[in-house]
């Protein structure tokens, strides 16, 4: 099972990258789950036809009560993918990372992987603050490999530095370790040679680099990935490429 753990910056395209990555996997015939682990609970969306998901979290508040089967937290959306939102508490009130990690040992009460029987996994992580909720997915051994989405903005360095460091202090520990930076373009000035001086700097490869994509935008304004809307756009290909990657990086393993 190949496990990827997608984190960045808020703002900074994680859930477009994870979703397409989802829908790239499902079209190769992969079997998929994508659960978002951010509040805003959008991961999903595009592969639900522009329809939001009701999160784990206001399921529980809703109902003060655990869900029994999957089917109550989930839906399936293009290709198959089985989607999951953590959600987080009401607005100004409690701590979005205890959410996260009240919801996977739920998802471990229903038995997910062993239901669902995934070729994939992807957790699409906020990347602002890396606390102990939104590390659960590389600490707890959810995910394997960490994928971190930055462009060239400063901030989005800064997240992406604070990640790589949230990693490494897991190594010695068996947990997941950084594949690489998959850089989605902003057109930042001399951005690519601010990630590259980036990943260099820290010892990462440059795994993905996503442009700047109207057709992006314009599938999304539709509620799909673009992999949904023309699987033979270059844009889409990037995906293809980086899933690829990530598959053949897992059989070398």
């Amino acid at each position: 099972m190949l496990k990827i753990a997608i984190y960045g910056k808020g703002g900074i395209g994680k859930s477009t990258v994870t979703a397409n990555l989802a829908a790239a996997f499902a079209s190769m015939g992969k079997r998929v789950i994508q659960i978002g682990c951010d509040p805003k609970a959008d991961s999903t969306i595009n592969l639900l036809g522009g329809e939001p998901l009701l999160p784990v979290m206001n399921y529980l508040r809703e109902r003060d009560e655990d869900p029994e089967t999957l089917e109550d937290i989930s839906r399936v959306g293009f290709g198959g993918v089985l989607c999951i939102e953590t959600g987080g508490p009401t607005p100004g009130l409690g701590c979005a990372g205890r959410g996260i990690i009240a919801t996977f040992n739920l998802l471990e009460d229903l038995n997910l992987f062993e239901t669902w029987k995934p070729d994939v996994v992807l957790y699409d992580v906020l990347g602002d603050v890396v606390c102990g909720g939104f590390a659960a997915p590389i600490r707890e051994g959810f995910a394997e490999k960490v994928l971190i989405v930055t462009s060239g903005e400063k901030m989005a360095l800064y997240a992406a530095n604070n990640i790589n460091s949230a990693v490494k202090n897991f190594e010695d520990r068996s947990y997941a370790k950084v594949f690489g930076v998959v850089l989605n373009h902003r057109n930042v000035e001399h951005e690519t040679e601010k990630v590259r001086a980036f990943a260099d700097r820290v010892g990462l490869p440059i795994v993905g680099e996503i442009p700047r994509s109207d057709d992006i935008i314009r599938f999304e304004d539709q509620g799909m990935t673009v992999i949904q809307g023309d699987p033979e756009l270059p844009i889409s290909k990037r995906f293809f490429a980086l899933a690829q990657l990530l598959l053949d990086a897992e059989v070398e393993a």
